[in-house]
């Protein structure tokens, strides 16, 4: 059954990940896919994740594109101590603001780094931010994040990163989220291309997505019913298994196993 609850707009996000060493292959984006499942758990859909360069016309072009076309944005990598890390510039200069040493992200580094020889000029970078900021904790290495409208920014060390996410998350408002169902098809794309487009035509309040894998031997596939009503994911779950069922008959072999249990995609 459709409720107001699943038919209410959903809130949106968009990620922007910030780095030239992403870009060149030398360092693994691992940031936006835990991002990723924690906004999918949030019930918050993600719209897009971008990659731009240690650029500040490009980070401000991306910041501000995506701020106005989602909820919220999220960003990694760029607010460290050296002189490409220049995420805050760009921030303050999609929003119009100016950048200063924050006087609270300035004591709380004081209070980490004891000696003023250990606060060197490079290290009160980290303090950097627009005016008007808000802080995002870091428990981990203390250098904060910072969050402006709706833009959040977060350290690009997936540890670090991990950490502010958390005082992120109370900051956001999630939705409905999406629930899942995985079905393991014996059978190629090929085989179900046809049968499996005629089942997503029935039942437009679900997604079905399909994984093929070949395993050396021959092809299967992954068939993934998402939606954010269980009473429309179970009905098309069980059309996708007498699919298949159907299609084994005809091939003269045994009916594919039971789906996996529905979780949260």
């Amino acid at each position: 059954m459709v409720t107001d609850e699943t038919k209410a707009p959903q809130p949106t996000a968009g990620i922007v990940v910030i780095g030239d060493e992403i870009l060149s292959g030398r360092t693994r984006d691992t940031n936006s896919g835990v991002i990723a499942a924690f906004l999918t758990e949030s019930g918050i859909d993600l719209r897009e994740v971008r990659v731009v360069p240690d650029d500040q016309p490009a980070i401000v072009e991306a910041i501000d594109a995506l701020r106005r076309r989602y909820t919220y944005v999220l960003t990694t990598g760029g607010i460290g101590p050296t002189h490409d890390d220049i995420t805050a510039d760009a921030v303050g200069a999609a929003f119009g603001r100016k950048v200063i040493h924050d006087p609270r992200a300035v004591e709380i580094l004081r209070a980490h780094y004891v000696t003023p020889e250990a606060l060197t000029e490079a290290r009160l970078r980290m303090a950097r931010m627009p005016e008007g900021a808000e802080l995002i904790d870091n428990p981990l290495s203390k250098a904060p994040g910072f969050q402006v409208e709706n833009v959040f920014v977060m350290a690009g060390v997936p540890k670090i990163m991990e950490v502010m996410l958390l005082d992120v998350a109370k900051r956001l408002v999630g939705g409905v989220p999406v629930r899942s169902e995985t079905i393991d098809c014996p059978f190629g794309e090929g085989t179900i291309g046809t049968a499996l487009a005629a089942v997503a035509a029935a039942h437009p309040a679900t997604t079905i997505g399909s994984y093929p894998a070949f395993d050396g031997r021959g092809f299967s596939t992954k068939l993934v019913v998402r939606s954010r009503d269980a009473a429309a994911l179970a009905a098309a779950a069980d059309a996708v298994r007498a699919m298949l069922a159907t299609i084994a008959a005809e091939r003269g072999e045994a009916a594919p196993a039971a789906a996996r249990p529905a979780q949260a995609y």
